[in-house]
């Protein structure tokens, strides 16, 4: 981060200071993507079974990963977009508490489930990268991460009864993308500490 990179209006204070909130809690988006991972390294075995473990699993990273973003929302320096982080944490919670205790109906619907994260989730992480455009240069990994998460959302609309070998690769794949882009991203925050 350099001066340079500063606009000169109110805003630019803002967003340095959410630069700053972000970079001090690299080490959880490093967390996400071991998770993101693993999840997807898993999908690729457990996936074989059912939708329900399939559903299951997903119920894991979920709480997992819900508990990680609230973390960095109680533990946040100032600049850090608590609410939006509580509200990421609590639906990951959410979803994983739908998928543990109602993991018949979850499994049912879990390409639908999964899009509707996807997409929301996508969505947040590109208004992020806009925000972080005006002082970063790298802003386009976290903007690829979004645009990915949200393209695949909308495959799982486009075909919400895809078959469950195609199921497993698609969610299998996206976790091992998702994990890897969350962990360069906290590669890249940690040095503008």
């Amino acid at each position: 981060m350099t001066s340079s990179n500063l606009d000169p209006g109110r805003g630019a204070f803002a967003t340095t200071a959410l630069l700053e909130a972000l970079s001090g809690q690299w080490w959880l988006l490093r967390l996400r993507g071991v998770a993101a991972l693993v999840f997807g390294l898993l999908a690729f075995h457990v996936g074989d079974e059912s939708h329900r473990a399939l559903a299951l699993l997903w119920g894991a990273y979920s709480l997992l990963d819900g508990l990680l973003v609230l973390w960095a929302a109680v533990t946040g320096r100032t600049g850090t977009p608590r609410p939006w982080l509580a509200l990421t944490g609590l639906a990951g919670i959410a979803s994983a508490t739908m998928a543990f205790t109602m993991s018949a109906t979850v499994a049912a619907w879990l390409v639908l489930f999964v899009a509707a994260w996807a997409i929301v989730t996508g969505i947040m992480q590109v208004a992020g990268a806009i925000q972080l455009r005006k002082v970063v240069e790298a802003d386009w990994i976290l903007a690829l991460d979004g645009i990915m998460t949200i393209v695949f959302g909308i495959a799982l609309v486009a075909w919400p009864r895809i078959a469950e070998p195609a199921l497993v690769w698609l969610v299998g794949w996206f976790g091992i993308l998702l994990g890897s882009l969350y962990i360069a991203i906290g590669y890249w925050l940690r040095p503008t500490r």
